[in-house]
């Protein structure tokens, strides 16, 4: 990943933490979300385009507003 770049570090213990990065792979702006264990990476996380990410952004905005009456069907984001 190229222009890689931490925005945040959330440390759950001791050994392990979450990352929040962006970069750009093969040409493509992204963020990656993952788990680290001992200063690794693992397979749990997601990696995503700038246009999904604007899309969770406002999903995730819905929950922490409380907005979202957890109606699954309707995907107005």
């Amino acid at each position: 990943m190229k222009d890689e770049k931490i925005i945040l570090r959330i440390a759950r213990d001791a050994t392990n933490e979450m990352i929040v990065r962006t970069g750009n792979f093969y040409h493509i702006d992204i963020v990656d979300i993952r788990w680290h264990v001992n200063s690794k990476p693992t397979k749990k996380g997601i990696r995503m385009n700038m246009e999904e990410m604007r899309d969770v952004h406002k999903a995730l905005d819905k929950i922490l507003r409380n907005k979202n009456e957890y109606d699954y069907t309707e995907q107005d984001v």
